[in-house]
Parts: structure tokens; sequence; C-alpha cells
């Protein structure tokens, strides 16, 4: 806080309070001094006090979203190299808009490890949360694990509720281990549930019309009809960029 900028009255300190208003109680002194000396009118003072709340209340909301969806490396397009993906640009251009979230069409991206996928996606979920939606991020196993919890009490149903609250549901890495009946159980439930309302994203090493390698083919042929019923398929292509970046030295930092 600047010298000009006093504390505000004990009572009104105490109104905010009791108002829940912690973010304009924070900028309260700051917006008050230089409204005082830079005479602005009443209204504009109180729409920047708002507007202080608002903005402040939208990013603890997007902190506790992120933190809720739990994804895994905290990995956003300021880090994603779109000239090393073998992404077409424009279809990455067009998935960044999220306008495919918004009509509840899924994406299926498959391909060889190291070549961006889960980079990509996660991005994207990033995004998805702070364009105000919500994100829900498993690999298969943790679906699996989450599922068969709520199948001992009885709350699977409330589980996949839960869970497809979120706008974007993202299954990662299919394939990578072998998958048993509870897991193209949990994956069927909730692409099922998901089905027309939510965007499922999964990644994996397989094509989705090869999960019936992994799963049982009854479950699998079921959920995969449902997940690419309105999807995006991308396949990647190319080597492991991870390797790359090993290779060239820029997978560490230099030792000193």
């Amino acid at each position: 806080m600047s010298p000009t900028a006093p504390p505000l009255p004990d009572d009104l300190v105490a109104v905010l309070k009791r108002m829940r208003l912690p973010y304009l109680r924070a900028a309260a002194p700051e917006v008050l001094a230089t409204a005082k000396a830079q005479r602005w009118d009443p209204t504009e003072v109180l729409k920047v006090l708002l507007d202080e709340e608002v903005r402040g209340r939208d990013e603890a909301t997007k902190a506790m979203r992120r933190k809720t969806a739990g994804l895994p490396a905290g990995k956003t397009f300021s880090s994603w190299r779109e000239q090393d993906s073998s992404i077409p640009a424009p279809t990455q251009q067009a998935l960044s808009t999220l306008e495919w979230v918004q009509r509840a069409e899924n994406l299926a991206i498959s391909g060889p490890s190291g070549t961006g996928k889960t980079h990509f996606v996660e991005a994207l979920a990033h995004a998805v949360i702070d364009a105000g939606m919500r994100v829900s991020w498993f690999t298969l196993e943790s679906l699996t694990a989450a599922i068969g919890r709520a199948a001992v009490d009885g709350s699977i149903t409330k589980t996949i509720t839960k869970i497809i609250r979120a706008e974007l549901i993202v299954v990662d890495d299919i394939g990578m281990l072998p998958s048993g009946q509870a897991a193209a159980e949990a994956f069927y439930r909730l692409v099922d549930a998901a089905y027309e309302r939510r965007s499922v994203v999964v990644t994996s090493n397989l094509h989705p019309s090869g999960f019936d390698t992994i799963m049982p083919k009854t479950l699998a042929t079921a959920a995969v009809d449902r997940l690419l019923h309105h999807a995006h398929v991308v396949i990647t292509e190319g080597t492991s960029l991870r390797l790359q970046d090993a290779t060239a030295g820029r997978g560490v930092m230099p030792l000193t």
C-alpha cells in the first residue's frame, strides 16, 4: 500500500468482511486514494471496486478449478511448440477456439509416445478453465479406481454425475497399461453418461478403433461407437519430442 493510501476505517472493514468482499476490501485503500487525488466520479469508483472483486473471484475460481481438475503437469500453450507438432496448424488453431467444447463434441488424439498428445490436451484443458468452464482429468487407471471405489459403497451414479459436471473430461494415455473388465466398464460408463452432453477427450498410442485389443470387445465397441459419433480424430506422427529435447540437451539445466 502506498503512503497516500490510508487504511479503511474499522467499521467499513467490518462491513466488507460481513459482505464477503475480500478483493474489493484489499483494493479499496489504493483505489480510494487515487479517486480522491484524481477527482473521480463516484460511479467510476464503484465500478473499479466492483471490477476488482469480480476479477479476484474469477481468479480464485480458476485456481480452484485447476486444483480440482487434477491436471498433470501445468503445461499450457505458453510452452507449446506449435511448429514442432505433427498436428496441422489449422487443426491446432481450430481446437484452441474451444467451439467444439461448447458443442459437446469429442476429441481423440492417437499416436506414438512423446508426440505431444498430453501436452496439447493439457494446454486445451487450461484454456477451458480460463474460459470459465470445468475440467475432469483422468488416466484410465485413475478413472477405473474412482469407479471401483464408488462401486463398493453403491455411489457409482453419484460419482459419474459429479465427473460429468465438467464441460471437458479427459482420459489420458489409454493403452499404455493392460486394461481389463473393470477398466472397460468404467470407460463405457463415463462415455455413455457424457454422450451428447459433455466433451470427452482421449489420448492413446492406439486409434480408438483398436481399443477392443486392450478391452473386452463388447464394451470397447459400445464405448467407441458413442465416443466417435461426434468426435474430431487427430493422428500424431514422428519421433518423440522428449527424446529430441534430451538429444539436443534441452531436457535439463546445464551442469555448472
